[in-house]
């Protein structure tokens, strides 16, 4: 039997397409064709199309190895950097931060 097929939701969807044509515009820049870039990242020539087109089926690994052969590896580090939604669930079930406990004579002795 074959996979499940989902989709995505059209907001991720738009952004892997907009990925995908900031990767490409980064190889052409370079001014690497597809076959060259894909014998570095040691991938297919379609697979290195389809992420360039957006689709998300294809492995983190061949990702991180197409941003390592341009330069782009540290962009890595920045995914999920800024985690707000989180912070602010985190700190609801937490509940408000607490005062440091502030210490009297008697704790200096």
């Amino acid at each position: 039997m074959g996979r499940t097929r989902r989709s995505l939701f059209p907001d991720s969807r738009r952004q892997a397409v907009e990925l995908g044509a900031r990767l490409r515009l980064a190889r052409r820049r370079r001014g690497l064709s597809i076959a060259e870039l894909a014998a570095r990242v040691v991938a297919s020539r379609p697979t290195i199309s389809r992420l360039e087109h957006g689709n998300l089926a294809v492995s983190i690994a061949v990702l991180v190895r197409y941003l390592e052969v341009l330069g782009l590896a540290s962009d890595i580090g920045r995914i999920a950097e800024r985690d707000e939604a989180g912070a602010a669930i985190a700190d609801h079930r937490l509940g408000r931060p607490r005062r440091p406990r502030s210490r009297g004579l008697a704790d200096e002795l």
